[in-house]
């Protein structure tokens, strides 16, 4: 099946389209573009820059994919921008490039990102993410799979958010955000596991209970960040989640919002 380029849009012959593609008015795609098969972009989309989209993806009016960061280091090299295989991109989204040569700004597979939001150069954004409205990644932000970022959330550079939390709406993001929990107030606090999440998702209720006991152990009993890791080691039955929570909390640079 041809893709289908409205008459009012410019695409470069160079960009590549992928069967079944749809280019609506008003678009602008540069050279360096891959549109995978079915990607629809509606009116007034631009996309640039070296810039790939997956297949079935879908891009709505007013979104700027691909320009070069706000960086001031950037030096007009050549960087990335890969968006994953259906996801939905809303109204006037921003997305930069990476800042130095070779490297990726990445958003996944299956992810929401709503109206107004921004991602910057560098960021990971995982697979089955939602970014509400107006959230604000900052530069090198890591957002693993299925995390949930509430609307006006600005995030911090260098700061992650885990897989399967969900920050409340509002909030700022400075320190990085434990797997599997929620977060919300200010500044930003963790109250408790998001459990409905887990549920829906097909967590095991043993799991789910040895990520209370690791959450209890890291965030409520005053121990060390060291300590409490150990003692989760020790003393909780092991799982995979379990060892993604430890992990993670030792890994950070910022520190831990606890």
């Amino acid at each position: 099946m041809m893709p289908t380029v409205d008459s009012l849009s410019h695409v470069d012959p160079r960009a590549r389209i992928g069967e079944g593609a749809v280019v609506g008015p008003f678009c602008w795609v540069g050279p360096h573009v891959e549109l995978g098969p079915g990607v629809v972009l509606d009116s007034h989309v631009r996309v640039e820059g070296h810039t790939t989209i997956g297949e079935r993806a879908h891009v709505h009016a007013g979104a700027v994919l691909g320009g070069p960061p706000q960086d001031l280091k950037f030096k007009g090299v050549t960087s990335h921008l890969s968006v994953g295989a259906r996801t939905v991109i809303r109204e006037c989204v921003t997305a930069n490039v990476a800042t130095d040569e070779g490297e990726w700004t990445r958003i996944g597979a299956d992810c929401l990102v709503m109206a107004y939001a921004h991602i910057a150069h560098n960021t990971v954004v995982g697979d089955r993410v939602i970014l509400a409205n107006g959230v604000q990644l900052a530069g090198y932000v890591t957002v693993e799979d299925y995390a949930i970022v509430g609307g006006l959330v600005p995030v911090h550079q260098f700061t992650r958010i885990g897989a399967h939390a969900m920050v409340g709406g509002g909030c700022h993001v400075r320190q990085d955000v434990l797997p599997y929990i929620r977060g919300a107030g200010q500044p930003l606090k963790p109250i408790g596991l998001n459990l409905i999440g887990l549920q829906r998702r097909g967590f095991t209720e043993d799991t789910i209970h040895a990520l209370k006991q690791a959450y209890r152990i890291l965030l409520r009993s005053g121990l060390r960040l060291d300590e409490a890791c150990a003692s989760i080691r020790e003393t909780v039955p092991a799982c995979p989640e379990v060892d993604h929570f430890v992990d993670f909390a030792l890994a950070t640079q910022r520190g831990l919002s606890r």
